[in-house]
């Protein structure tokens, strides 16, 4: 039976959180799914991981190559949805193209947010869990050690994670500006759509400390704050509340701003005028264009934010092909490891046939030792039975071979035997 890497996955490009969120694989669920998995293909497949976070859900396998058509149907068996409702949303990698996927993954080249460096987290996450499952192998520790290996290179080698790569990394880098370190930063989400879950996302790798979604929908809110770790609130409750943010993210689809000039300066009053950054996303805005005149308000819009990123186009531009360019080249050293070791049983049973015949000529040398021949003599006999044997197989293959298949044995004849000058 032939392995191989195979990886099967659904994220945020190939499917809508709404499936999404139906194949998630909580931390406590990943152990007996994995046993699970194995279970359900035998020996088929050897080794196993599952990577779950808000933007995808991927499946690493050492496996038999003839299971790749059942392993979308065991992930939609096992999270209890219907036949063939995941295909049209799901992914599958084989061979060098999977080893490739992983290693764009763990490096940020296939994130929401360009870059981001929480996915590397996760994926060690997932070994670390699928180690204590007791469904990682050599093959798979070799490719994720590998892949953390990609991640720290094209990390430290490029500038792929320097620079503000999307709306909400901008919106990150401005409130840190202000604030430096959000760890005591108090920041409110308004809005619960994707721009706000991506700003979320963002946030969210800072550590600040509370995160509060606010949306008209309370069950929207609730949803994605939970995510999060976060805690939701009322739309209604802003004017009351708003002085205890200092960072707001405003994104919502109200024909009407949200937040007015008089609501701010009395939030500012009750701050003790201690800075605030607001960030306005929605067009048309959430936040009156009065409210960036106050002296301790940091307004920025969605225009100022796109400024911000475009300035580090080029940079982010020249990175992607230098981070593109060290993953390829890990890609083949990756697939040379894996062939060698397709040589191993090979090379394992040339040693051990290599040894029998070593013992059979020392048995043999033993016995006229023993006999009280002459030991010159015996070693010469050892030295030329030895010889005769090493030569036995090629000489015969060559002697059976076609002309064109002996060209190709004679041309590889000096790469397998040794010259007299190397024995030496």
């Amino acid at each position: 039976m032939s392995v191989d890497v195979l990886t099967f996955g659904l994220n945020h490009v190939s499917a809508p959180v709404s499936v999404r969120e139906r194949v998630s694989f909580p931390m406590d669920v990943v152990k007996p799914a994995l046993s699970a998995l194995r279970g359900s293909f035998g020996n088929s497949v050897r080794e196993a991981a599952i990577l779950s976070t808000c933007n995808r859900t991927e499946i690493y396998c050492a496996a038999d190559p003839a299971v790749s058509p059942h392993i979308p149907q065991w992930l939609a068996d096992f999270n209890r949805l219907e036949q063939g409702s995941l295909q049209p949303h799901l992914y599958q990698y084989q061979s060098n193209e999977a080893v490739r996927h992983a290693f764009r993954v763990a490096s940020g080249l296939d994130s929401m947010v360009l870059g981001e460096p929480q996915i590397l987290g996760q994926l060690k996450e997932a070994v670390r869990a699928a180690e204590a499952a007791g469904s990682l192998g050599t093959l798979l520790h070799q490719l994720f050690q590998r892949t953390f290996s990609v991640a720290k290179e094209v990390r430290s080698t490029t500038a792929i994670g320097a620079h503000s790569v999307s709306m909400a990394a901008a919106a990150v880098k401005l409130a840190e500006r202000v604030f430096g370190d959000l760890s005591e930063c108090n920041v409110l989400f308004i809005g619960a759509g994707e721009m706000i879950e991506l700003c979320a996302t963002h946030f969210a790798a800072t550590h600040p400390k509370h995160m509060v979604v606010a949306n008209r929908t309370v069950e929207r809110a609730e949803t994605l704050a939970n995510r999060f770790n976060a805690r939701s609130m009322k739309l209604a409750d802003l004017p009351e509340r708003i002085a205890e943010f200092d960072v707001i993210i405003s994104c919502t689809a109200s024909s009407l701003p949200i937040l007015g000039l008089g609501m701010v300066e009395r939030a500012t009053r009750s701050r003790r005028h201690r800075p605030m950054v607001m960030v306005d996303l929605a067009v048309p805005r959430d936040i009156e264009h009065e409210v960036g005149r106050l002296a301790d308000i940091y307004l920025y819009t969605v225009d100022d934010l796109g400024r911000l990123v475009q300035s580090g186009a080029d940079a982010r531009k020249a990175a992607v092909v230098q981070a593109e360019a060290i993953i390829e080249t890990r890609v083949q050293n990756f697939m040379h490891w894996l062939q060698s070791r397709e040589a191993v049983p090979t090379i394992i049973e040339l040693q051990r046939t290599a040894e029998q015949v070593q013992q059979q000529e020392l048995e043999k040398a033993r016995r006229l030792l023993a006999r009280g021949e002459d030991p010159a003599r015996v070693l010469e006999s050892l030295a030329y039975g030895l010889t005769q044997k090493y030569l036995h197989g090629p000489m015969a293959t060559l002697n059976q071979s076609e002309p064109q298949e002996r060209a190709q044995l004679l041309s590889l004849l000096p790469r397998l035997m040794p010259s007299a000058d190397k024995r030496r």
